[in-house]
This record gives structure tokens, C-alpha cells and sequence, in this order.
């Protein structure tokens, strides 16, 4: 069990972490802090909403007594969203024998390019709180992920398309990475299994021209709704362009969209899948978004800091548990919810399955209309 409360930490410790910013310390004795790498694209909204929750995480843990006694310590590193700062940043953590696990990458790109370095010659776990793409299932026995994934998220969406809205026709715009395609084939195979018709699947990047494709839906496409599969920025956009064309029909998408704003008079609302809502029912979280709020003047967090939230005081039990070894803390994640019980968290049941998914994730559909 973790001690109640270290009143401050030892001098030792303080030397520990003032040198995480450099190269990692040759040994600080038995006060050595317990290190975690943290990395997403925290100069952007969605890194910002991780950053914070792991923040708050690692105080509570701290203020509990730490790991076995031993203050835990996030290792902060920006990755900028991009797979080849992804790599950088992975290789730098699995060379620095102080940091014993990885939470993140957010983005499924850059978390796809960094795998091989988590599973390499200096093997690390990592566990993404965010990052859905399919093709992570099959990234190795050292990567992890505490989210559904894009088949989970697709296919709902198609569901709740057809079934709940009564989509008959839809346009579908597609961010040409690896979370976009993975969300835009997921949602098209269930569409159209379902009796639905995609007209057209349109890829873009970020200074994409969108109004061509919104053009043609607007026309000669009459689509019911438009489907992004992208980032709340790419909603935004093609909101506006929606708007100036006056095609006035709902956006769909996945948990990516989350904090998309409307204006009245335009798009009538955007419908998304989400794994995690702040309002979701349970003492845990509850807690969770009371203190997050109260510490962030009243902001409310979102899936990617709730699950970030979640991985660290996961990983905190495991640590105290099963040591500080990379390898040992890998073997205790993949029992977790089979040989050891699963974790109860803020965003509900964290199992692993054979390949390091989440098993059984879910995910809701949540309806944003324009403000005001």
C-alpha cells in the first residue's frame, strides 16, 4: 500500500528532478523520484487538455505519499503531432534509463511512426490515451492504449447515422492521415452496410481547398449530412464553408471534433462519438471533474485528459506494486483486467486485451448545437 502523506520531498529528490529538463542523473540512492515521459502536441488545445489532467494526476499521487515513498516525476516532451518528432522523442525517452513507462502520443500518426522505438533495444511501455488507428493493434507487446479504437468509433457513428438519424446519403471528408482514413473507413463499411450511400469520400490536408467537395454536396451530391473525419480545427473549417454555402445539414465525426462551437444560423449540429463525456454519471468522476475545474478556473476536461488522468494513477498502482523495471511494469499492464483486476477509472473499466487495446471500449454519441 502507498504510504499516506510525505510531508515535503527530501532534498535528494528535489536534485532528481531539477535534472529532468537535461541528461538523465547517474543514480540519486533510494530517493530517486519515480520518472513517467508525458508527450502529445501540448502547444495545441487537445495536448493542453493532457497536460493538465496529467498535472493534476501527479499531485494527487504525490500528495498521497508518492510510489513506495518515491515522488513520482512527468517528464514533459512536446512531439508537435508530427511522426518524425514522434520518433525523437521516443528515442529519447527509451534511452533514459530513469523514465520507466510513456503516456502518449495523442495522434495515431506520430504514435504509429514512435512504436518501433518503444519496442526496440531499449524497449519502454507506452500507453496512448488517444491514439485510435487500427493498425496500432498489431505495434508490438510494449505498446498500449487506453481508448477505442477507430473501428469502435466508425462504426458507431455509421450505426447512429442510419439507424438513430435516418442518413440515407453522405458526403464524407477525410484528414489524409492515419486517424483520419482509419475513422472514414470504419464509418463508411457500417454505412453502407447498413443501406446507406456515401457519394463521395474526399481527402484533404491542412490548406486544403474544401469548397469544391462542400460545392458538389450542396449540388447535385443532396446529401443528408457531411461526415469529417478529422480535427475539431477541420470541422471548424468546413463548418464556415458550409455556412457561406448555406448547406445547411448536421456534421458528423468522431471524439477528435471534441470542443467544435456553432453560431446560430448555420450548421443546425454536430453529432460525434465520444468514449468519455465530462458529464458522465459516477462518484469517480464526479470527483475527477470537480477537482479539475476547481484548479482549472472552471474548465472542463475532455477524453484525452480524462484517459490521461486515468493511465497515471493506473500506472502508480502498478509501480507500487510491481517496481519500477520497465519490463516488469510492461508484464503487470498486459494482466491488467485478466491474470490482475481491472482499473476503475474516470472513463469507466480499463482492460487490455491480447494486442494492448482496450477491450470492450465504448463509446456515446453527443449532439453540440450553436450557441446562443
Amino acid at each position: 500500500m502507498r504510504p499516506r502523506y510525505a510531508s515535503a520531498p527530501t532534498p535528494v529528490a528535489l536534485a532528481c528532478a531539477a535534472l529532468l529538463a537535461g541528461v538523465a542523473s547517474a543514480g540519486c540512492g533510494g530517493d530517486d523520484p519515480i520518472v513517467v515521459g508525458v508527450t502529445g502536441p501540448f502547444t495545441e488545445p487537445r495536448g493542453v487538455s493532457m497536460r493538465l489532467a496529467a498535472e493534476l494526476a501527479r499531485d494527487e499521487v504525490n500528495a498521497a505519499g508518492g510510489i513506495d515513498g518515491r515522488r513520482l516525476v512527468l517528464s514533459f516532451v512536446d512531439d508537435s503531432a508530427s511522426a518524425d518528432v514522434a520518433v525523437r522523442v521516443a528515442q529519447r525517452f527509451a534511452d533514459d534509463p530513469s523514465v520507466v513507462a510513456v503516456v502518449g502520443h495523442l495522434t495515431s500518426g506520430p504514435t504509429l511512426a514512435a512504436a518501433p522505438v518503444y519496442g526496440g533495444a531499449n524497449p519502454v511501455a507506452m500507453i496512448t490515451p488517444s491514439a485510435s488507428n487500427p493498425l496500432l493493434s498489431e505495434a508490438g507487446r510494449w505498446i498500449f492504449r487506453a481508448c477505442p479504437t477507430d473501428l469502435v468509433h466508425g462504426a458507431r457513428l455509421g450505426e447512429w447515422a442510419r439507424r438513430q438519424f435516418g442518413a440515407d446519403r453522405v458526403t464524407v471528408l477525410y484528414q489524409n492521415d492515419a486517424y483520419g482514413r482509419g475513422v472514414r473507413g470504419a464509418f463508411a463499411s457500417r454505412f453502407e452496410q447498413l443501406g446507406g450511400v456515401v457519394v463521395s469520400q474526399n481527402p484533404y490536408l491542412p490548406d486544403s481547398d474544401l469548397l469544391p467537395y462542400l460545392s458538389r454536396a450542396a449540388g447535385r451530391e443532396s446529401v443528408d449530412a457531411i461526415v469529417v473525419a478529422g480535427t475539431r480545427q477541420d470541422a471548424e473549417r468546413t463548418i464556415g464553408a458550409m455556412n457561406a454555402l448555406g448547406l445547411r445539414v448536421p456534421v458528423l465525426g468522431a471524439d477528435a471534433l471534441a470542443g467544435v462551437s456553432l453560431r446560430p444560423g448555420g450548421v443546425p449540429a454536430v453529432h460525434m462519438s465520444m468514449a468519455y463525456t465530462a458529464d458522465a454519471p459516477g462518484a469517480l468522476n464526479e470527483r475527477f471533474v470537480a477537482k479539475y475545474r476547481e484548479r482549472y478556473a472552471g474548465r472542463l476536461p475532455d477524453h484525452r485528459g480524462a484517459t490521461t488522468y486515468d493511465i497515471l494513477h493506473m500506472l502508480s498502482g502498478i509501480i507500487d506494486r510491481s517496481g519500477a523495471d520497465r519490463a516488469a511494469i510492461r508484464d503487470a499492464l498486459e494482466r491488467v483486467g485478466t491474470a490482475s483486476a481491472a482499473y476503475e477509472g474516470v472513463t469507466g473499466t480499463i482492460v487490455f486485451d491480447e494486442n494492448g487495446d482496450l477491450a470492450d471500449g465504448e463509446v456515446v454519441m453527443v449532439e453540440v448545437k450553436p450557441d446562443g
